[in-house]
């Protein structure tokens, strides 16, 4: 048999799980319905615009990393090259 304090355990663990499920449910059946009802309100589509991390502006990061750790890196590099490590 399972002891008083295991049982409350269980049951407040189930009844979370349960009340957490039905609000997940809830709030993903609301922007289920918002996205659908704006989807049918306007016919016409909205043109696609890049996402914040799209391709130009990872390639723009991706440049200002390499410069920043060129610049930052560079004399120690060069340090080191002239050791002949």
């Amino acid at each position: 048999m399972i002891s008083i304090l295991a049982q409350e355990r269980l049951l407040g663990a189930t009844l979370g799980v349960l009340f957490t499920g039905s609000i997940v449910f809830e709030e993903r059946r609301q922007i289920y319905n918002s996205i659908s009802r704006i989807q049918s309100e306007s016919p016409h589509h909205t043109p696609v615009r890049e996402p914040i991390c799209g391709k130009k502006s990872r390639s723009e990061l991706a440049h200002s990393w390499n410069k920043t750790v060129d610049q930052t890196f560079g004399p120690l590099i060069k340090s080191l090259s002239s050791r002949g490590w």
